[in-house]
């Protein structure tokens, strides 16, 4: 008969998924080579698939393996805060969470978690297609960024209310205040992560009889922000973040544009692990 899945075996599996080795997985879990290599044939047997295949001089997880680790990985978690429903100290944490961010907050919130629980990594993975399955699947722990709470099972709350800023490098001729048609002499960089050229500020101007020539298009604001710092051209940034780069200066546009709502979301299953909290918490003071 198959070997049955526990508790102990999906930790060896999340050790070797992240580790993609056995003697790694061994040290992490404080076992011996031969018990992780005999939990290895355990989970092949009970799993039906490698999970580990050779690749070269190193060992990469299978399709497979990808697929459900992150499953995997909340299950453990969830394990985790009901072992540990007492009181959490952050000081004594060791966890790993993923975050989904757009470029704006990564700072101000690594500063804030070290200061508190030097033992958690925070792993930041970038935007993407926004879909709510990795909530759902323990892929990501929260998002931070421009999304909502359709759905039943996602809760969220409100970060901050942002607005737009033009940027432009310390010395550039701009003026402090420029006009929509001074600001269309310039050439511009826009930020979009589906490369798209268009955007709120082309639509305000067209309102007025205008159009900027977009030079760049790129997909986060830390890029935009390193480009207008070394050149003549002008962008759009969030003000929050805008006033985090020295070499930048930044101005109020002549506009209507539409102000974005900054949200973090999560699942409901994370609403009472204590350690999910703290990170909610945490993010909330730090924004």
């Amino acid at each position: 008969m198959p070997d049955q899945l526990d508790l102990n075996l999906l930790r060896v599996f999340d050790a070797l998924v992240q580790d993609g080795s056995v003697t790694a997985a061994a040290e992490r879990l404080h076992l011996s080579i031969p018990a992780a290599s005999r939990a290895l044939a355990r989970l092949r047997r009970a799993v039906g698939d490698p999970v580990l295949v050779r690749a070269g001089r190193g060992m990469v997880p299978t399709p497979f393996a990808l697929q459900i680790a992150p499953r995997v990985r909340s299950l453990l978690d969830e394990a985790a805060a009901l072992v540990n429903a007492k009181e959490l100290d952050p000081a004594e944490l060791r966890r790993t969470f993923t975050i989904r961010v757009s470029d704006g907050v990564v700072t101000s919130l690594v500063a804030a978690v070290a200061a508190q629980a030097p033992g958690v990594v925070l792993r930041f993975v970038a935007e993407g297609d926004e879909s709510v399955e990795a909530l759902r699947d323990g892929s990501v722990d929260l998002e931070i960024g421009a999304g909502h709470d359709d759905e039943s099972d996602i809760r969220s709350t409100v970060l901050f209310t942002e607005r737009f800023v033009g940027v432009v490098r310390a010395d550039h001729p701009l003026g402090n205040r420029p006009t929509p048609r001074q600001l269309c002499r310039h050439p511009h960089v826009s930020v979009s992560r589906r490369g798209r050229v268009r955007g709120p500020l082309d639509d305000a101007l067209h309102a007025v009889g205008l159009r900027r020539h977009v030079a760049a298009v790129v997909p986060f604001f830390s890029a935009a922000a390193q480009l207008v710092a070394s050149s003549d051209y002008l962008g759009l940034l969030p003000q929050r973040l805008a006033a985090q780069y020295p070499g930048l200066r930044w101005f109020p546009i002549g506009l209507p544009l539409p102000e974005v709502e900054a949200r973090m979301l999560w699942h409901a299953r994370l609403d009472a692990d204590p350690a999910q909290r703290w990170l909610r918490e945490t993010v909330l003071s730090s924004v």
